[in-house]
């Protein structure tokens, strides 16, 4: 006798898909071919996110790109509070980019060591400012780790709808994120979806793209 199944509109999603399913492998494939010289910046991407657009994170990038920030003394506060691409907590997230540059040797030894995705997870909760375990979750899939929930607010919405979770948390403590994570990942199971493909489906669908 077939199990029911709690979950819902899991044909619609299946078909959704399989129709985007060549353009989010080909999405994480980029992921696993990013250069470490560019890892710093993905890095300050991702502690640039919370509270903040994906867009504005990705301009004030690439404007930090431009005044060679990783290589030069410059104060990154004016550029995040640019109005075009505004950060917002501007003056603190600018603080935590200048401690990651500062402690980039020890973040690039610690990637080297070969730690599994979510013990590469937790050293970098534990050791870079700013980063929780959201952001570090996205930091690591977007060069190139693997099997790691980013739970933003856009993957819960999607996780409530499917019924994996009944209800969105009114906030996220790592025993919490780490449940969630866990019911995240027997879904993916048992629709046959890699979770880290889930989530870009569930981003596709938010957006119209696959964005990272």
């Amino acid at each position: 006798m077939k199990r029911e199944t709690p979950y819902r509109e899991v044909d619609d999603l299946r078909r959704d898909y399989a129709g985007r399913r060549p353009g989010i492998r080909a999405r994480l494939q980029d992921f696993t071919c990013v250069p470490q010289e560019e890892y710093f910046y993905e890095l300050v991407y991702c502690l640039l996110t919370p509270q903040s657009s994906a867009v504005n994170a990705a301009r004030v990038v690439e404007h930090l790109k431009e005044a060679g920030f990783l290589w030069s003394d410059i104060d990154p506060s004016e550029i995040l509070a640019g109005k075009e691409h505004y950060i917002r907590f501007h003056n603190t997230k600018a603080r935590h980019l200048i401690e990651a540059k500062k402690t980039l040797p020890g973040i690039l030894a610690a990637l080297g060591e070969g730690s599994s995705p979510p013990e590469m997870r937790a050293w970098f909760v534990r050791n870079v400012k700013g980063l929780g375990w959201k952001e570090a979750s996205h930091f690591l899939r977007n060069i190139g780790y693997r099997d790691l929930a980013i739970l933003d607010r856009h993957i819960l919405k999607n996780l409530r709808r499917h019924r994996i979770i009944r209800a969105l948390p009114k906030s996220l403590t790592p025993a919490r994120y780490r449940t969630i994570e866990g019911k995240f990942r027997r879904f993916a199971e048992e629709v046959g979806i890699p979770m880290d493909e889930l989530d870009l489906l569930f981003w596709s669908r938010e957006t119209g793209k696959i964005l990272k």
